[in-house]
């Protein structure tokens, strides 16, 4: 890519049968701060006739579009040995050949017998800076042991994992490129408006660039998938693959990330999801920073006030939230909260609904005090809580040393401890010791050594190795030797394998 001719573009689902459906992932067949200065832009209006084309449009957006294809290893489904996988017989040269050859050749492969697989799966994504970091949806890329990000123009790259938060279903992705990448920037979801035109770009099926189009059809849907639901509903056809892609306004800017779709078969219907851009954008922000995202925590469990639970509770509205339970040593047990309690008010602000409770909480910094206003034995009560910490926040990735990943530079690696919150995100038995790999620079000399990330490095130049230091120690050895290359011990899903990797020249 010509840096000169680089140009800026616009800065810038879960379903099961007769409910809601994943739309990336898996293909075994046809069938979801403190950094606010992400690029952002203002809705300015949605069309009020039919736009004609949207071709414009689709040349400004369509090379920061991305396709992602991951690969992983896991047990056959149940079910899954049972079924023939055959291609069908088409006439040479048929223009669906190659088409039909994606989908068999994706179908899961069991050379074991049936005692495990390699998946394959694809999704889409989009690139918010020029730097190459990539938005996309957490379903697309969990469990994944290889992510490869494939863009408009057929180029590859492999791509590490910034940052997760699977309560929203988003995930941050980084490209390492020479030049600097195309890429679009968020919109202001809270200004699109029911009837707006919208656009989706994506990797249908497989069908990497893809384009729908339609309107918004809803706003605040809860689809039942989290705490934090708050879908737009869309009518343009999204299908599997489209997980993880940009929803555009007709402006060109992303106002949402195509999630799910409701669907009796796993195709499209008319009736889709995507994660507004204001709520993404955000997390996005705090995935890039932290490589998680912090909530704040109350510890009870809620349901709406209906009409008639308000009747019978005396309350003049139906509104607020219904305490079902308090969970035990919590902020709200420590403060007084009891079951039976409607919380109407988090800090002077009313809560018309029971959802809007845990998105507020969740956006209050821990050791923050908030006031409730609680409606008890047909009087109210005020109930004073410092906000907590939400337990279980298990959406780390590997701390990487920024001294080792400087010193092995000319590896391409990144280099963390072997913590036990990294052996559970890398899926590496308890059984091995070294140092991980937490990630590797695309066309490195790691990467061409076919070293991936969450492989273990225990030997470096025959000798041991237990921490990020201990191999800047060797690597660094090897160069004052100058030594064209480093002898590493790797060990990837309990097979070790010695790799000669060569050190890169300045």
């Amino acid at each position: 890519m010509n840096t000169n001719k680089t140009k800026r573009l616009s800065k810038t689902a879960i379903a099961g049968a007769l409910t809601l459906a994943i739309v990336g992932a898996q293909l075994p067949g046809l069938s979801i701060a403190s950094e606010s200065a992400l690029p952002t832009r203002t809705h300015t209006g949605a069309l009020q006739q039919n736009p004609g084309s949207f071709s414009a449009l689709i040349k400004q957006v369509k090379p920061a579009v991305v396709s992602i294809a991951t690969t992983g290893n896991g047990a056959m489904p149940n079910g899954m040995q049972q079924f023939q996988f055959n291609m069908p017989e088409l006439p040479e040269g048929s223009p669906f050949g190659e088409f039909f050859q994606h989908f068999f050749d994706s179908v899961p492969q069991s050379p074991d017998g049936g005692k495990g697989f390699e998946t394959k799966g694809a999704g889409s994504g989009f690139i918010i800076n020029e730097d190459g970091y990539i938005v996309t949806n957490h379903h697309v890329i969990d469990d994944a042991d290889k992510i490869e990000v494939v863009m408009n123009d057929g180029t590859r790259f492999n791509a590490t994992v910034k940052g997760i938060d699977s309560k929203t279903d988003l995930a941050l992705l980084k490209i390492e490129s020479d030049e600097p990448l195309p890429y679009v920037a968020f919109g202001d979801s809270d200004s699109a408006e029911v009837g707006d035109w919208v656009v989706a770009v994506g990797n249908q099926f497989g069908l990497g660039g893809s384009v729908t189009a339609g309107i918004i059809s809803a706003r605040g849907r809860d689809i039942q998938s989290g705490p934090f639901d708050d879908f737009l509903q869309i009518d343009a056809p999204i299908n599997r693959g489209n997980s993880g892609g940009p929803l555009f306004d007709t402006q060109g800017n992303v106002i949402g990330i195509n999630t799910a779709i409701y669907s009796p078969s796993g195709g499209n219907v008319g009736i889709g999801f995507a994660i507004p851009s204001n709520m993404a954008k955000d997390i996005v922000a705090e995935l890039k920073n932290n490589g998680t995202v912090a909530r704040g925590w109350l510890g009870v469990e809620i349901q709406p006030v209906t009409e008639t639970i308000a009747e019978s509770l005396g309350l003049k509205d139906a509104r607020g939230a219904l305490v079902a339970n308090v969970v035990k040593d919590s902020p709200a047990s420590r403060s007084g909260f009891k079951v039976g309690d409607v919380i109407l008010n988090m800090d002077g602000e009313p809560l018309d609904e029971f959802k809007d409770l845990p998105k507020r909480v969740a956006a209050t910094s821990a050791g923050s005090k908030s006031v409730f206003d609680v409606y008890r034995d047909g009087g109210k009560k005020k109930l004073k809580v410092e906000i907590g910490a939400m337990p279980g926040e298990q959406d780390k990735l590997a701390h990487v040393d920024k001294d080792a990943t400087a010193e092995t530079a000319k590896l391409g690696l990144q280099l963390a401890s072997l913590t036990a919150e990294n052996r559970q995100r890398f899926k590496v038995s308890k059984g091995s010791s070294g140092v991980l790999v937490a990630g590797v620079k695309s066309g490195s000399p790691a990467s061409k050594a076919g070293i991936r990330p969450g492989s273990v490095i225990n030997m470096v130049g025959q000798k041991a190795v237990e921490s990020p230091d201990d191999v800047i120690e060797r690597v660094r050895h090897a160069a004052e030797q100058e030594q064209s290359a480093v002898l590493l011990r790797v060990e990837y899903r309990g097979q070790n394998r010695f790799v000669a990797v060569k050190l890169a020249t300045a």
